[in-house]
């Protein structure tokens, strides 16, 4: 049984969360980073695991969990397990400045090379994950439906 101020401490919380300003500085900075715009370009519309990123980018799994993980506290990627996989996706900000600048970068990855190489990529990596000894038993990476957040 909730007593009254229970109550108000619950109430003052969610309206504490839903004040709460996005922080463009931590926005920017991770936008700053040219492995971390290759992390969000392969999410953009599809859930990612960890092992393709990896497969991809050709980098090691710490560097990249570094990286995801950067993302995630600057509030632009979301985070699932599945057993011992780990699965990433674009969080869209609610901040309407916050998500035009997300936007603009994913538009600025269309006329990439180097971006459109990575998708290329990770196109080879799901059709043949047999080739590709890191991602062996590897779970696809699945486009984003309406039952998830997407951009």
């Amino acid at each position: 049984m909730y007593n009254a101020m229970n109550i108000s401490v619950k109430a003052y919380t969610l309206q504490m969360r839903r004040t709460v300003k996005f922080d463009l500085v931590a926005l920017f900075a991770a936008l700053a980073d040219p492995t971390r715009l290759r992390l969000l370009n392969l999410m953009d519309g599809r859930e990612v695991c960890v092992c393709y990123f990896v497969e991809i980018l050709k980098l090691g799994q710490p560097k990249i969990s570094r990286h995801l993980a950067y993302l995630r506290r600057a509030g632009i990627v979301e985070a699932r397990r599945d057993g011992k996989w780990m699965h990433y996706r674009i969080e869209r900000p609610e901040d309407a400045r916050a998500a035009s600048i997300l936007d603009a970068t994913f538009k600025s990855f269309e006329t990439d090379r180097n971006m459109q190489a990575d998708l290329v990529r990770l196109g080879q990596a799901c059709c043949e994950p047999q080739r590709f000894v890191t991602l062996q038993g590897a779970p696809l990476p699945a486009a984003i439906g309406s039952d998830t957040a997407s951009r």
